[in-house]
């Protein structure tokens, strides 16, 4: 004869029916909404230190592509791996030193601001946005016999970015970049304090590429004038330096 305990499993009750099994018990709201949030953050921190960040437009420097405090997403995954910028990208970068002006630099003054600008959810500041024109080893020369500046000896055709009628610079200049480094220019090149105003200064006037944040790719505020941003293919054309 088999005995009752032996025929009926540990999880069934005596005649075959399943036993019940306990429920989980779910997570509060409110401990949920906290673990979202946290999530949320930590996604936010990861994104803004490894792939994309917001910054607003410090200046007219870069009229007509952007106008003072429109705000734009620079990506950082362009130069990973040794990668660095290459000429014609607008870049974002950190002050070489004595570039920006005291209201350049201000930080939000609100503190829900300053946690927001912390995480990426809110534009950073305190950064200068200009193209780059040469890269390390170029020769960069303004102007040839038409005006046009040059860069390795090939004119650069400026008229898709520059303000209508702006003349490519005034201000003359025939240099040769460091390795690892940048010349860069505001594409409005008379409201535009770049590489030109800083020639006489402890850094030449040059970028090192270690302070390059990213490669800006979108405008995306205001949204009535939102849009991918494109390197123009005048700097297709450029031959590598000698």
């Amino acid at each position: 004869m088999t005995n009752v305990d032996e025929a009926v499993g540990s999880g069934d009750r005596p005649g075959g029916e399943p036993a019940e099994q306990p429920t989980k018990k779910p997570m509060p709201l409110w401990q949920e909404t906290i673990l979202l949030l946290a999530l949320a953050l930590i996604l936010a921190i990861v994104i803004k230190s490894f792939f994309v960040q917001a910054f607003y437009i410090p200046s007219p420097s870069m009229e007509p592509q952007f106008v003072k405090n429109d705000r734009i997403l620079v990506e950082k995954v362009s130069y990973w791996g040794g990668a660095s910028p290459s000429r014609g990208d607008i870049v974002v970068f950190e002050d070489p030193g004595g570039w920006l002006d005291p209201g350049e630099t201000s930080t939000p003054h609100s503190p829900v601001t300053r946690l927001m600008e912390q995480i990426g959810l809110y534009p950073t500041g305190g950064h200068l946005v200009k193209r780059v024109i040469g890269i390390g080893g170029d020769r960069v020369v303004c102007c040839d016999a038409k005006g046009r500046i040059t860069v390795n000896g090939v004119a650069l055709n400026e008229q898709s970015y520059l303000p209508n009628g702006m003349a490519p610079s005034q201000i003359k200049f025939d240099r040769k970049v460091p390795k690892d480094h940048l010349w860069v220019m505001g594409d409005n090149r008379a409201f535009s304090y770049d590489s030109r105003g800083h020639m006489g200064g402890p850094g030449g006037g040059y970028v090192d590429d270690n302070l390059v944040v990213g490669k800006v790719f979108a405008l995306i505020w205001p949204w009535n004038r939102a849009q991918f941003i494109h390197r123009p293919s005048t700097f297709d054309h450029i031959p590598d330096a000698k």
